[in-house]
């Protein structure tokens, strides 16, 4: 496991230390802790129902973590209500897109912006339409009749007008078809050139390891390993103890 480097504040946007989070008398976590830099892109890894989006839903207060701390920005926000911490700058894309069916594309994007951070140059319809030009070919369309790949690209783009910090992606491209994850992909990495932090959950290692900063494995609720690309790249016994590659 190589060693997280851990300075005195560390500049971390998002510090994750040591969480433990259950459903009722079941633990799920156990001791989880992984950081998120400004303009640094992690990528939280590990089969199916090791406590990825346990994880994820621990850092937006959806599920509480019940010890531990979740520092954003400098801030505690492990007892924070859900609606809260979105405010402070942390945009959520949820695992099945969950867009708003009964709206059109468009009314997806308006109705989550905001700037209450004060971004200097903040998400707007056409930047987001220049981003995932599928977007706007559809834009009167309702999103219950976008495809799969269409509404991933929706859900993306609603969490951007909300002018987020950090961006967590919980599946970026799960049940996509090859040409869409390539495209999701590219605009993951556009986005992470641009300077967006994000922490994003995938199955995809060959593509994380190409435009991903650093990765934490967790196997069974606890991290049991972290590192950089190059270094899960070069880790074959890893990927195939842990993510069954």
């Amino acid at each position: 496991m190589s060693e997280q480097k851990n300075g005195p504040a560390d500049g971390a946007l998002l510090d994750v230390s040591g969480i433990e989070t259950s459903y009722g008398l079941s633990r799920v976590l156990f001791g989880v802790s992984l950081k998120v830099r400004p303009g640094e892109m992690v990528s939280l890894l590990g089969r199916n129902g090791m406590g990825k989006t346990t994880t994820v839903r621990s850092i937006m207060g959806l599920t509480r973590a019940t010890a531990g701390a979740i520092r954003f920005a400098g801030a505690d926000i492990r007892t924070l209500p859900s609606y809260r911490i979105a405010k402070l700058g942390i945009g959520l894309v949820p695992e099945g897109r969950q867009v708003f069916p009964n709206l059109t594309a468009r009314e997806n994007l308006i109705a989550t912006a905001a700037n209450r951070t004060g971004a200097a140059a903040p998400w707007t319809l056409d930047k987001v339409f220049a981003l995932f030009p599928r977007l706007a070919a559809r834009a009167g369309s309702m999103a219950n009749l976008l495809s799969g790949g269409e509404q991933q690209m929706l859900a993306i783009g609603r969490a951007l007008m909300t002018n987020p910090r950090l961006l967590i992606l919980d599946e970026a491209t799960e049940g996509l078809a090859p040409l869409i994850r390539d495209e999701i992909w590219r605009c993951l990495a556009a986005l992470r050139a641009g300077g967006q932090a994000i922490l994003v959950i995938d199955k995809n290692v060959d593509a994380l390891t190409r435009i991903a900063d650093r990765h934490t494995i967790i196997e069974r609720g606890r991290v049991v390993w972290t590192g950089s690309s190059a270094e899960l790249t070069a880790a074959a016994d890893v990927q195939h103890r842990y993510l069954g590659i």
